[in-house]
């Protein structure tokens, strides 16, 4: 169905964040989330032993290199060009995962994606994240935690610090998209149910180490240059002036950098 990206764009600019309704069809939230089952029984993932990822929370992290059913998660006709109007189409992806948080789990401390990154506040979009809805998202199972508004603000959240929120509600199958420096987290899970959600954002995961390059090699063109296989605007990335795509289907080299056609 077609996309208002105008509304989009203008909530994550006001607010910090939008939500895309019913964006992904129900045959592929049922195919990741009996995936995720089998990777995490075969794999033996369990919680980490930090409070920052969570104790009762399972993370699987680069699933790219997991299976070719996460190569249609982030060249999604219905998210991709949202993210790529809040960046710019020569963005990267950083990190796809997935976010199980299971009952029992408490909320999870607030912070921005991006206050890693030393540039003074606010500053423009340099991080566009996705969570997409495999579950329900309610306020009491887990919901992404919100703080409106808070991209716009000359600093990130503090160690511990404590602030209203809003519960990032959403049915099964929406998406919710968000600036980098909004204040977030996730949410307690007082119900006895899992949610589950999966993610990408940029740049956390090493792709190029991460991901097979056999594995590489079978991506679309788009997924390729996701993953930073391939040139920004004909300059950065190259490799003695030619494209990573050269190495990578071992078709010798092929300089473009600098070359007038």
């Amino acid at each position: 169905m077609p996309e208002d990206i105008g509304g989009h764009l203008e909530r994550v600019a006001r607010d910090g964040y939008t939500i895309v309704e019913d964006a992904i069809e129900p045959a592929l939230l049922d195919a990741l989330a009996r995936d995720l089952e089998r990777i995490e029984r075969e794999a033996r993932i369990v919680p980490a032993s930090n409070i920052f990822e969570g104790t009762n929370t399972v993370r699987i992290y680069n699933l790219l290199a997991r299976g070719e059913l996460y190569a249609s998660v982030p060249v999604h006709p219905r998210v991709l060009p949202i993210v790529e109007r809040v960046l710019d189409e020569g963005c990267l992806v950083s990190s796809l995962s997935s976010i199980a948080i299971d009952p029992g789990e408490a909320a999870q401390l607030l912070h921005a994606d991006d206050q890693t990154i030393p540039l003074p506040r606010p500053h423009v979009p340099l991080v566009c994240n996705t969570m997409w809805a495999l579950t329900d998202f309610t306020a009491d199972n887990g919901a992404t935690r919100i703080l409106p508004g808070s991209h716009v603000r000359d600093r990130a959240p503090l160690f511990g610090e404590e602030v209203e929120t809003r519960a990032a509600e959403m049915r099964r199958g929406s998406v919710l998209i968000y600036h980098g420096s909004l204040w977030h987290g996730g949410g307690a899970n007082r119900t006895d149910r899992r949610r589950l959600g999966v993610g990408w954002v940029r740049q956390q995961e090493n792709q190029q180490l991460g991901i097979p390059l056999d594995v590489a090699r079978g991506f679309s063109p788009r997924l390729r240059k996701l993953c930073g296989f391939g040139l920004y605007r004909r300059l950065l990335g190259h490799i003695d002036k030619c494209s990573p795509v050269d190495l990578l289907d071992q078709t010798g080299p092929r300089p473009v950098v600098g070359v007038t056609t």
